[in-house]
């Protein structure tokens, strides 16, 4: 099969830690790599009565553990597989996608299928979808904000702010961020070059 890098080339897209940053289609398929496929495990060690608290829809003991470090911490701190609730009833684990691609599995026009292949499991969120993020009335889910004292942060490559960027550090010690998305950036990148002297968002 052809091979491409390119996201909206792709029919098939592999990964495991990220949802592309460029919105995907209803003719691609995403798979993401999925180590712990039952997002229960944290609370309750018995796969039989995990099955039961699914199918009755009973996620108090994880919302407690939510609730447990709004009180500790003021927030919420799981940063990768937050716990995501699909068509208003089954809770799963979205993989270690971080807090920022959340929202990207809500009325995807693609097809999302998760793998565990260790557990040899196997489950899927359909196209166009309605997936939320657990979280309280009074304290709202948010996403991973890229800020500090001197303003938003941006790529140091493309100059994007809307994307999930990583920090490194040069051997100089500047810590510098770029696009997670190696595809998006390089792509905005080329757009810049082509329509030379429009400021990157």
């Amino acid at each position: 099969m052809d091979i491409t890098e390119r996201t909206q080339d792709a029919t098939l897209i592999q990964s495991r830690h990220r949802i592309p940053e460029h919105p995907l289609s209803n003719d691609q398929v995403l798979v993401l790599q999925v180590p712990y496929p039952d997002p229960l495990v944290v609370v309750e060690p018995s796969e039989a009565r995990r099955k039961i608290m699914h199918g009755e829809g009973d996620y108090s003991r994880l919302l407690t553990k939510l609730y447990e470090d709004i009180v500790r911490f003021d927030e919420i701190t799981i940063s990768r597989r937050y716990p995501t609730r699909i068509n208003g009833h089954y809770v799963l684990d979205p993989s270690p996608i971080p807090r920022f691609d959340v929202p990207k599995l809500n009325q995807s026009p693609a097809l999302i299928l998760f793998g565990a292949g260790r557990e040899k499991k196997i489950y899927v969120v359909p196209p166009c979808t309605r997936a939320e993020p657990l979280a309280f009335d009074d304290i709202a889910f948010r996403t991973e904000e890229f800020i500090d004292a001197r303003g938003r942060r941006s790529c140091h490559r493309c100059s994007a702010r809307d994307s999930f960027l990583d920090e490194f550090s040069r051997d100089d010690g500047v810590r510098l961020y770029q696009c997670s998305d190696s595809d998006y950036c390089n792509q905005r990148i080329a757009a810049q070059n082509i329509s030379a002297g429009e400021p990157a968002l």
